[in-house]
Order: C-alpha cells, then structure tokens, then sequence
C-alpha cells in the first residue's frame, strides 16, 4: 500500500516552502504577479491571521463567490491554516442560488467579486442581503441569514458595508505568530476543511464535506499519475470553485512544488498565451475546453512544445480531440481522471505510460490506497470483469458526509463505507474502468437499455461534428426515443438525414437518433458538466412531445 500523508493543509504549505522556498508556487501572467513558495505561504499565514482578528474561528464556515482570482488560493491555505470550512459557491449562481448556500451552509463570513460574467455579484448579495447597504463592516445582522456577519470584497472600491480584502492583509499584522501557531496545533487532517456543492442537476444542491486528508491525498496521488515534480508548471484555466481546480489543479501543484499559472476566466487564447509564455509543462481542461484550444484560429502561431501531460475530464473525452492534443498540443502523456466531488473527487486515473488505447477508451484505474469494485444494481453483488454495473468506490478519499443532510449521506455511503458513484461503468481485469453511463442518463427505448455514450463515440468520428450529446425523450410508443444536440465544426453544414445516414446500418436501429437539433452551444453548469436534463427539457417543448402515461423504471 502506498504511503498516505497525514498532515494538515496548512501545515503541508509549511512543508513544501520549507523544501521549495524559491521555486515559483504561483504566477499570474496577465497580472504580472509571482510568489515563490516562500511568498506565497508567508501571504496565507498574514491572511489566516487577519481571519483570526476578524473573528473567524475553527469550524466557521467562509464563502467564497469569485473567479480565479489570486485571493481564492490564498484564502484556500490561509482558511486551512486557522481550521475554517472554505465553502465554493458557484460562478454562475444566481440570486436564489446564493441565498440557499448561504443558508444551508451557516456561512459566517462571505468572500465576492464584484461581478462575473451577466451577473453583478454585488447587486445580487444586496437583493438577497438588503440590510447590508446600511450595516458596519462586521457587524451585520440579517433576517434571512443569522450567521452571516462579515462581507469581503475583493477588488478596488469597497461597496457600503463591506470590509475590502486588502484591510484584512492589514488586520493579520495586528496578530501575533504564536496566536497563529497556537490554532493550528489544535487542527487535525480528519476535521473537514473544504464544502463543495455539489452541482445539483437533480434536487437541491448538496454540501459535499471533505477533510484536510482527503484533499492532501487525493491531490498528492493525482500528481504522482502526472508524474509531477517540482520542475512542472501547470496551467489552470478550470474553475477553483470545483474540485477540478482546488483538488485536481491547486492541491495537485502544492504536494509537488510545482507551479500554479492559473487563467482567470476560461479564454482559449490566453490559455495558449499562457502555456508559450510560462513553458508549462501541464494543462487541464474539460474536453470543451480543449476543443475550443485547438480550434481557435491562431492555435497555429503558438509553442506549445514544453507541454507534456494534464488532466481531459468533466465529461465524456472524445478519442478524436484526445488523439489532437497529444499529436497537436505535445501533451503525449495527458491523463484522464473520473471522479465526483463525494470523492475528494479523483477515484480512477490513467497513467502517463498507458497506451493511447486505455487513455482513450478507459478512465484509468483506481488511485493508490483506493479500493474500487463494480456491483449489481438490483442485488448489489460484486460483478466479475467485464460486467456493468454501478461503480464503488473506498478508502481514503470519501467525504465525511453532505452537510446536515444524514438522510442523502446514507443513500450514497453504505454501511461498509462504499460510496455509490451512481454511475455505471465496466472494469477489465487489469482494473481499467470504461463509464458507460450514468444510471440516471440511461435511455429505455421499448424495454432495450441505450447508452449515450456509445452513440456519442460512434458519432465523434463523422469528419463534420466537433461535440455531441446523446439523450432520452419522452415518446408515447417506446417510453423513450434518442436524441442528439449536434455541434458542427466551424464552416461545415449538415442535415438531420445525413447524421442517420451515417448511423444506418453502423449502429442498432433502436439506438439511431431519432431527432437531431443542431447547436452552437450546451447548457453547462459553471464547472463545464454538460446538462441533458436541459437539453431534453427543451425538446420536449420545441417538439411538443408529451411524457409517457407509465413511467420507465430507470433500474
């Protein structure tokens, strides 16, 4: 059994400035900034410091609502460093949103941008917050939000009763080291440390809480499947308010030493910016991400040579932008990771040695230290190789629970502490897992059993189509008939008939789309998860269609 680390986030910076104090732990190009891990730490114990003066406590729980913005890595060590929760809320929530987080999480102190995209940050707290205009800074009192009681605003002028980043920085003079040191000789890598939501495409999002242990491990074991080692240099251009970019990106460096380039806000061009300017050596991206890189018109002008490895995952990787980015983009060892935030979130990852065919026909193998096993949906059995069924998963990197949610908790974890994935998936008998499907995406056309997938990589190989979605809706004969939401590679034109054309005779009939909608973009949660749910929503009103009298049992 592999080694785990037993230490706290926090006192995992120590060590790694300790070993790697002059090696660049974080650089922002288009801001001009660097710290070496020296900095960087001493900026998240000034930080940790500050919270201590602000009031914050062990066990409080902070929010955050922010791009990637260098605050939001400095308050994930420095909220570490005193024992407070980090609580990630959504890039693209909205009013309703924030105010169920808020709520349901007890957050005591809320850390914003100004705005992001269509959405004025500051305007919405103030519709869900109307008495912050008139609080004092720290001293907020609200009806809806009894715990809330300080509001930080990062950026340049301060809105009325908030507190701006910068005087926290200043706060954390005003507090001794050994008042810092004496908090953390308290904390242990069992106590959780981290609450992700999780992204609530059925049902109410869920506070996903994960310790100091999972996190530490998860993302030590991610980077040694990159091979990576203090020389490297990651891009990051995926959100840090998902594990994608907190575990997968951020922890991943910070066990290794190596250096974080994160992009504020995904833009293709200033990814390859990036990468040529900084010589990284990694980049990670969801496979839209990717696609968006190689298909921008000047991807052609860049070096990108210093490329060797990252991380394709989110969704579904299609072979053929797998196969582009290793030739085109120099990542030859790229990995795939498969994962959920319930599990820290990386539970099975490919190796930069694998052949080509297990990195784009599988999602890799379970993490060292992980235990992973495939079972019967109906009976719960332990299949043998090459049988579907839901993936487990054990060990280390399952959360503690969702928060004040026992009920949804025990629905995942069992009494033998195996979490159900919900996802379902095939292991060979080397331990390399294919998903096929997630129980809930799973199509029942006249009692046969679809699985989008499938269809989506016979479709991915039409030299027109650069994305493709497979989904269920409704129909009053079969229950269910498949659909696919169709991007076209730029400049090309297509037709309903020519996409079943080109499946006629390739695939099962059952399995043939029988609608096809062509697309310019998905509906996508802010962590890039592509919504069917959307997707068939919208079919069902564009096309009038109406939901089966008799529902499909989907198990």
């Amino acid at each position: 059994m592999a080694r785990q680390l037993d230490v706290t986030v926090g006192g995992l910076l120590d060590n790694i400035a300790g070993r790697y104090p002059d090696n660049e732990a974080l650089v922002y190009v288009e801001r001009g900034l660097r710290y070496t891990y020296r900095e960087f730490n001493e900026v998240c114990r000034q930080v940790a410091k500050g919270l201590l003066k602000l009031g914050v406590k062990k066990g409080d729980n902070v929010s955050i609502w922010a791009y990637n913005v260098p605050e939001w890595v400095i308050l994930q060590f420095a909220t570490a460093k005193i024992g407070a929760v980090l609580v990630t809320v959504n890039t693209s929530y909205k009013s309703a949103e924030l105010e169920y987080i808020l709520k349901q999480s007890d957050t005591s102190t809320l850390f914003l941008v100004k705005d992001f995209k269509d959405t004025d940050y500051v305007e919405t707290l103030c519709e869900v917050v109307p008495e912050l205009k008139s609080a004092r800074p720290g001293g907020l009192a609200s009806d809806k939000l009894p715990f809330l009681k300080n509001v930080v605003f990062i950026g340049e002028a301060t809105p009325a009763g908030m507190i701006n980043f910068s005087r926290l920085m200043e706060l954390g003079t005003e507090v001794a080291d050994t008042e810092l040191a004496a908090v953390e000789k308290t904390l242990t890598p069992q106590e959780v440390i981290n609450m992700q939501y999780t992204s609530g495409t059925t049902g109410f999002p869920k506070g996903v809480m994960l310790t100091h242990h999972n996190l530490v491990n998860n993302g030590f074991n991610i980077g040694e499947c990159m091979r990576f080692t203090d020389q490297d240099r990651l891009c990051i251009p995926v959100p840090f308010f998902h594990c994608f970019g907190c575990v997968l990106a951020v922890m991943a460096c910070v066990t290794h030493g190596a250096t974080m380039v994160p992009v504020e806000i995904f833009d293709p061009l200033k990814v390859l910016k990036a990468i040529e300017k900084e010589r990284c050596t990694a980049v990670h991206g969801v496979p839209t991400m990717f696609i968006a890189e190689l298909e921008h018109p000047e991807f052609s002008k860049f070096d990108l040579t210093s490329l060797r490895s990252g991380i394709m995952a989110g969704s579904n990787c299609p072979i053929e932008v797998m196969k582009r980015v290793i030739r085109d983009m120099h990542a030859s060892e790229i990995t795939i990771a498969y994962g959920q935030t319930e599990s820290s979130p990386v539970i099975t990852q490919t190796r930069t040695d694998d052949p080509i065919e297990l990195r784009v026909a599988t999602v890799g193998k379970a993490l060292p230290d992980v235990e992973v096993k495939i079972v019967d949906i109906e009976t719960g059995a332990t299949l043998p190789p090459g049988k579907q069924g839901e993936l487990c998963t054990r060990g280390y990197l399952v959360m503690k629970g969702y928060y004040k949610m026992p009920e949804e908790t025990a629905r995942v974890i069992d009494g033998e502490n195996w979490l159900h994935t919900g996802d379902l998936a095939i292991m060979d008998e080397n331990g390399y897992c294919k998903i096929t499907g997630r129980i809930k995406n799973m199509i029942i056309r006249g009692g046969e059993n679809i699985y989008p997938r499938e269809i989506e990589e016979f479709l991915y190989t039409h030299p027109k189509i650069s994305d493709v979605q497979i989904y269920g809706v409704p129909d009053r004969k079969y229950g269910e008939q498949v659909m696919a939401a169709v991007i076209l590679k730029k400049g090309e034109t297509m037709t309903e008939d020519e996409v079943k054309d080109f499946c006629r005779g390739k695939i099962a009939n059952y399995k043939m789309p029988k609608y096809v909608k062509f697309v310019d973009s998905y509906p996508m949660t802010a962590s890039g998860k592509i919504q069917k749910f959307k997707l068939r929503d919208m079919a069902i009103r564009e096309l009038q269609l109406e939901e089966p009298g008799i529902k499909q049992v989907e198990d």
